[in-house]
């Protein structure tokens, strides 16, 4: 049985701390290549706010809770208002290696980047299948690290764009 197509639309998660630091994640599939957070939508109507809580969720282990929500009291939750829409997007050609995965003739993905502020001490639970390692880094190293040029740019972004938060 063929697998979907993956949704040319997708989120791109610069998890940060309050001090600036960068968590990056090294793709299983190619040593070396370190990122964010990403992932494209499951539906075409899926929100990107839901895209983004559930890529976290499965490439970290971070819960972004809403107000009451199942995993709100949890270590390795933090609160929704956490996460920040940054209103910038990002259009790229699909790097050759992975265009087997989008439908035929789909060369180009449009990224929507979050950003979202978590304690330094929080717990990071790796999906193996996905990811081998995660490093903690100032953010102009963890713009020097990554693969991508889009994750790179908005990694620079983080002083301005950066989620201010009390709790």
């Amino acid at each position: 049985m063929h697998k979907p197509y993956k949704i040319p639309e997708s989120v791109l998660v610069v998890i940060h701390t309050a001090e600036l630091e960068v968590l990056l994640i090294e793709r299983a599939d190619k040593a070396g290549y370190w990122q964010s957070v990403t992932g494209s939508k499951d539906a075409e109507d899926e929100p990107l706010r839901q895209t983004a809580v559930r890529e976290v969720f499965e490439e970290t282990g971070i819960c972004v809770a809403a107000e009451g929500g199942a995993c709100a009291a949890q270590e390795g939750s933090v609160p929704a208002h956490h996460l920040r829409d940054w209103q910038l997007t990002n259009v790229y050609e699909i790097y050759p290696v992975w265009r087997h995965r989008y439908a035929p003739g789909v060369v180009k993905n449009t990224e929507h980047v979050f950003g979202l502020l978590v304690p330094r001490t929080m717990p990071i639970t790796l999906s193996p299948r996905e990811h081998v390692a995660h490093a903690w880094l100032p953010y102009r190293e963890a713009a020097d690290r990554c693969f991508s040029p889009s994750n790179a740019e908005a990694i620079l972004q983080l002083p301005h764009y950066r989620t201010h938060c009390r709790n």
